[in-house]
Formats: C-alpha cells, structure tokens, sequence
C-alpha cells in the first residue's frame, strides 16, 4: 500500500525495554501492562487520551480475556469511546498494525490513530481443544509458544523456525562464521544505543519501570532496560556448537523469546504537527509491502518485501538513508546484504532483535521507532524497515523524515 496523508507525531511512540521470557515482566498481563504503559507514555508526551478517534491491538500469544482485545485495552486506557481490531500476524503485526492505523488515516476515517502492541513469551498457553472422535474422546493440545516456533502446518512446509534459517544458509552457502560476523556486528551496534547513559534509548523508551505483583502494592523488579541481553566475543561465539546437526545457526546468531509492548500514533499531516514534541522534525509514513518465498526458506522473504516496497515508495535501495531490520537469526542480515548489495553495517546501527529479543508482535514496532529516531540524528531522509514472519512470509515499510 502506498500513503500520502499519513503522519507520525516526533515522539509519539514508545516502547519498553524488552526482557527475556520468564524474567522480569513474566507476571505482567499483556494486554494490561500495554495499557499501564500506554497511559504513562501518552501523559509524558502531553497527548490526552480523548484524542485518539480509532486503534488497534496487535498480539501474537493469546491472554487471560484477549476476545475483549483492542476495546478492552482502550477503556483501561481512558478511552472508552473508541474501538478497533485486534491484529495477529506473527512478526509482522507491528508493521501491520502501523498499515492498518495508516490506511484508516490515509482514506480519511480517522484523524488521530492509536496502535498498540502487546506480547508476552513467558508462561504461554497451554489450549486443549475437545475432539469427540479422538480415542477414547481424547482431544488435542498445543502448547502455544513452544509448539509454533517449532512446526509450520502449512503444505510443504512442517519445519521448525531455525530449520528455515539453516534451509536459506545451505542455498546460499552462508557459513556459520559469516553468521557469527554479522551477529558480533550487532551487539557492538547495540553498545551505540547505550552510550551516554543509553541516550538514543531513553528517546523513546519508557523507563525505569517498576513492576508490581498482583495486588498492585509489592515493587518485584525495576527495569531500566532490556533485560537477557548476552554479551558476545568473537572467541564465544566461534565456540557455541550448531543447533542442528551439520547446521551452521548457534544459540549466538539466533534471537530469543522475550516480553514488552511498544505503540505508535499516525495523524493527518495537520494533527501530527500539533501533537509533535518538535515540530521541525516531519515523520511521513510512504508505503508497506508483503512477501512471500517457498515452504521452509522464512528469512528469504525478506527480498521480495523489500524489492515491492521500494518498488510503491518510487525508490531504490542507494536513496535508503537508514535500514533497520527483525532478525531472528543472523542469516536474515546476511542473505538480506547480499541481496540488495549493501554493507552488513548499513543496517541496525543501534542493534536490533537478534540481541534485545523478540516478543514478536512489538518487535518490528520499536524497530520502527528506532528507524524513525535514526533518521531524525542523521538530518532526515527515506527509512526501510523489513522482518521475516512465520509461514515463510515477511512483511516491509517505508517512511521518511524531513527536518527544517
């Protein structure tokens, strides 16, 4: 989809840090915490909640009461009169969401459009589901989290994530110590995020945050920032065996399950400046794309994506100022370089998920705002942000940042 009246607030959008699944935020309710979370971001960017007239709710993991989804969360919020769908796209929810908040601003039915995204790893969902005709009665189960990262149902497929890595790594003769590269890479990128008391961070992210047990009253934890983060050497990482059997994608150059929500306000050109905390900075949403490549090659999809959004933006890759990217495994940064001839540091100056986790709907969201705040310190500019999805997909999105 292509976009010409869609505006985002400089500042309005945020996002927590991000912890490792059954850490810090493993008791916290999803959809509850995005609301809290919400609420205290939107107070510190002066933005009441009454002037949002639409949202949406993107989660991949369903919750305690999540039918109830986006209403729900906006009346926790202090919006009660508006509404909105819930959005569940694997790891493409969070450019989903910012699509559909985009295309309901673009054709003129909302002015101020909240999106919101909400996930949590930890502690997943064990469902039953009844089956009359199973022996003797007996149903079937799922385990939620651990049983989709490691099977896709769909024809031809039926690999589990890491398998598609390696499947990609094998075509393109990707070796483990390109791999290894790319992921050191990216952990001494993110380091950029963390200097100066983690200044690019604090841009956006909401923190110190406290959290509470169930009563509200006990302060359990305090996060300042992404909690699970390891560190990584070239020696370590050369010493981490691979996963699979005569594979070449270690637990280093993979990603990890994680929890945290992220939102994002889109407005017309006219409200975006007047809810903006500088209104020098312009943010433009341009156009979105979708991908899709053979059973078992996910991380490949990445090139189709990004081949159809340049494509609606009426770019190339050389007007790109800045790329980030969702990256469950080192091989998606690898093959993505290779593909659209680019340097590995292009990409990610500030990190991305293959070091601060994945709680997969906010994941391409705070990848997003990340894009955005890059931009804006590099003077302005088109943004491209890409990230694979379960069932071989991957999902891709343009901006631009002007500054006067």
């Amino acid at each position: 989809m292509t976009f010409s009246k869609v505006f985002i607030p400089y500042g309005g959008y945020w996002s927590t840090p991000f912890c490792k699944w059954q850490g810090s935020f493993s008791s916290q309710h999803p959809i509850q915490f995005a609301a809290q979370i919400a609420q205290r971001a939107l107070e510190e960017r002066g933005i009441p909640a009454e002037t949002f007239d639409s949202s949406c709710l993107g989660w991949t993991v369903p919750s305690h009461h999540c039918f109830y989804g986006g209403p729900w969360l906006t009346a926790m919020l202090g919006a009660p009169g508006i509404t909105g769908p819930i959005i569940s796209q694997a790891c493409a929810t969070g450019v989903k969401c910012t699509e559909y908040g985009g295309s309901e601003v673009e054709l003129g039915r909302s002015e101020v459009f909240l999106a919101l995204t909400a996930d949590k790893c930890s502690n997943g969902p064990h469902i039953y589901y009844p089956n009359p005709l199973g022996p003797g009665g007996q149903g079937d189960k799922e385990d939620w989290v651990m049983d989709n990262f490691g099977f896709d149902p769909s024809p031809g497929a039926g690999k589990a994530m890491v398998q598609t890595a390696e499947n990609v790594a094998r075509q393109e003769g990707i070796t483990k110590e390109e791999q290894d590269e790319v992921a050191l890479l990216r952990y001494e990128q993110y380091q950029n995020a963390l200097a100066n008391d983690r200044a690019f961070q604090k841009k956006y992210m909401v923190t110190p945050i406290e959290v509470k047990d169930a009563r509200g009253k006990k302060t359990l934890a305090t996060v300042e920032t992404d909690e699970g983060v390891m560190p990584s050497t070239a020696e370590g990482l050369a010493r981490l065996r691979p996963v699979l059997k005569d594979g070449t994608v270690s637990f280093g150059s993979q990603t990890f399950p994680a929890d945290g929500n992220a939102g994002l306000v889109l407005a017309t050109r006219e409200k975006a400046a007047e809810l903006s905390k500088d209104k020098s900075v312009e943010i433009q949403l341009i156009a979105s794309a979708q991908g899709r490549v053979k059973p078992g090659f996910m991380p490949a999809a990445n090139e189709p994506a990004v081949r159809l959004v340049l494509e609606r933006a009426g770019i190339g890759v050389s007007d790109v100022k800045a790329i980030t990217t969702h990256t469950p495994f080192a091989v998606n940064d690898v093959f993505l370089a290779r593909k659209l001839e680019i340097k590995p540091e292009f990409a990610n100056r500030y990190g991305c998920s293959l070091v601060w986790g994945h709680p997969q709907g906010p994941t391409g969201m705070r990848s997003i705002i990340e894009l955005i705040e890059e931009l804006a310190e590099l003077g302005g500019g088109y943004g491209l942000f890409t990230g694979c999805a379960a069932g071989d997909t991957a999902a891709a999105l343009v901006l631009k940042v002007n500054v006067s």
